[in-house]
């Protein structure tokens, strides 16, 4: 009686939400299939049999939001498949970084398992879902006595952001021995925060050039300043009439390395008639063609990836991997992403998802 009632729940919740969607907003459908295709106009496992959710867990920078929200919708999609089509379900736990994704799904691969639905729940983006920014490499270059420390993390698979770090050995003692100590604890830290600590111990070590501070900022320049100016002139002149110590920089470059691992690790797991799907905001939605800079979004859709550019993050998964690839269009709630999968499930069409089945895009 328990699973009758379920189900019953689920049907009148299903209507509900089939009422609403069909009142969606309307989108381009390039290069996703017509809003009229449905669960069984497609070439996969129905109903699906094993299901693995993946919610990834990183709240908005800058607020208040539980991080681990994707596993309140999770839950709400494992009650559905296992009631509805007594389904097997496996959900991913503790998922802060790509590197806490790829060792669980190496754990299903010495398992031997397999999936037909591969679902993740996320922020997300032009670009695909996004986890907090996290170090998966640090490198140490060394030219006579110039040191280059590059640190290399990403928050998408595919965009690879890297911190660089330059100095000379011989300028400073003190300098060096720090970097040598604190080399690895900058992995924990965002770039604004690594600039802040550098250049906070750069100043207790390396005096200002007197004269340089003199001819910029003596009290009589600044009398000369509007108060409201005088302390940004201030940091300014010691930023200037400070020898640095080191030099930084940030840049985001592409890694076609990182992208194909995350695609091959979806066809690890993934049945031949299985299905990719992005619950998050975007990855179905259309970028506007612009001229991409390095440190702009949508960097992964406009390269050349899988015979790219491509016309979302949807499509180019899809032809990446080989597998019908579906995701949300525009912006997307974690029960958005629950209501649209049911209704897909349940083989009804809507206005919200775009399709890809790759190669006849």
């Amino acid at each position: 009686m328990k699973n009758l009632n379920t189900v019953v729940l689920f049907s009148i919740v299903l209507i509900g939400i089939y009422a609403a969607s069909v009142q969606g907003d309307e989108h381009s459908t390039k290069p996703c299939l017509p809003y009229s295709v449905k669960l069984s106009d497609l070439n996969l496992q129905q109903p699906p049999r094993r299901v693995l959710l993946v919610p990834l867990l990183s709240g908005e920078l800058d607020s208040n939001q539980n991080p681990r929200w994707p596993e309140q919708p999770a839950r709400l999609l494992e009650a559905f498949y296992r009631h509805r089509f007594n389904t097997t379900v496996k959900l991913l736990s503790d998922v802060w970084s790509w590197s806490d994704y790829y060792r669980q799904v190496e754990q299903l691969l010495q398992q031997g398992s397999s999936f037909d639905r591969i679902i993740f729940i996320s922020h997300g983006g032009y670009d695909g879902p996004i986890l907090k920014n996290a170090v998966y490499l640090q490198e140490q270059n060394t030219t006579g006595s110039t040191i280059n420390m590059l640190q290399f993390s990403e928050a998408q698979p595919g965009l690879k952001n890297v911190l660089s770090i330059t100095y000379d050995t011989e300028k400073n003692r003190q300098f060096s021995d720090y970097m040598a100590s604190h080399w690895k604890d900058l992995a924990s830290m965002e770039f604004d925060a690594v600039w802040q600590q550098l250049t906070g111990f750069e100043k207790q070590i390396q005096p200002l050039d007197n004269s340089c501070y003199q001819r910029y900022c003596s009290i009589e320049k600044l009398a000369l300043r509007p108060p409201q100016q005088r302390e940004y002139q201030q940091h300014l002149c010691e930023l200037i009439c400070r020898k640095p110590l080191f030099e930084i920089k940030q840049s985001v470059e592409l890694s076609p390395e990182r992208f194909f691992r995350f695609t091959t690790s979806l066809n690890s797991i993934l049945n031949a008639d299985g299905l990719i799907f992005f619950g998050a905001c975007n990855p179905g939605s259309i970028s506007p063609k612009i001229k991409v800079q390095k440190d702009e979004t949508e960097l992964l859709i406009n390269s050349t990836l899988a015979g790219g550019p491509h016309m979302s993050y949807v499509d180019l998964v899809s032809e990446a991997s080989g597998h019908i690839t579906s995701g949300s269009v525009g912006d997307s709630s974690g029960e958005d992403v629950v209501k649209r999968i049911m209704l897909f499930e349940t083989n009804h069409p809507q206005h919200h998802l775009c399709i890809v089945v790759p190669g006849i895009n």
